[in-house]
C-alpha cells in the first residue's frame, strides 16, 4: 500500500534538493539557464507562496511505501474553479521504478486528491517515456499551454 505524506512549507528544502536532481538526471532540463531558474528563489518563492494560500493551495507530497519515500509529486487542485488537479511534478525515485510502482503511486494520489475535490487531471509532458506512461493511465493529448508545452488530460 502506498500512502501520501504532505510536505509542509517549513520542510521544503529537502524536496528542492531531490527536485533539481530529478529534473536534471531525468533530462527534463538540460541547460544552465533552466537549472538556475528551478534552483532560484523566483520559482521556489512562487511555489512556497502558493503552498500557504488559503484557496487552490499547492501541495508537495511524498509517496510512502513500507515507511520509505519512493517518489514525490507537486500539484494544485483548483477548487475555486472546476476541480482541475494540475500535476506540476510527478516522479518515482529511480530505485523504485518498474513493476507498476508509478501506476500505484498515481492511484494513491488520485484517491488523495479526489477527497480534496479533484474532478479531473491535467499535466505537461514532453518526454516520450513519460507521455507513454500517462497515456497508459488514461490521459489524452489536450493541446498546449501558454509556453507551447504539450498538455495531457484525464477526465471521467
Amino acid at each position: 500500500m502506498i500512502r501520501i505524506e504532505e510536505i509542509p512549507v517549513e520542510k521544503i528544502d529537502e524536496f528542492w534538493e531531490r527536485h533539481i536532481r530529478y529534473l536534471t538526471d531525468d533530462g527534463i532540463i538540460t541547460d544552465e539557464e533552466d537549472i538556475a531558474y528551478f534552483e532560484g528563489e523566483e520559482y521556489r518563492g512562487i511555489l512556497k507562496e502558493h503552498m500557504i494560500r488559503s484557496t487552490d493551495r499547492q501541495h508537495m507530497v511524498y509517496f510512502i511505501r513500507n515507511g520509505e519515500r519512493i517518489g514525490a509529486a507537486s500539484y494544485c487542485t483548483y477548487q475555486s474553479e472546476d476541480g482541475k488537479c494540475f500535476i506540476l511534478d510527478y516522479w518515482v525515485f529511480p530505485g523504485f521504478r518498474g513493476n507498476g510502482t508509478g501506476h500505484r503511486c498515481f492511484e494513491a494520489l488520485e484517491q488523495y486528491t479526489k477527497a480534496d475535490g479533484a474532478k479531473y487531471y491535467e499535466l505537461n509532458s514532453t518526454k516520450e517515456d513519460s507521455v507513454r506512461f500517462w497515456k497508459s493511465m488514461g490521459f489524452v493529448e489536450n493541446g498546449v499551454d501558454e509556453y507551447d508545452m504539450p498538455l495531457l488530460i484525464r477526465r471521467y
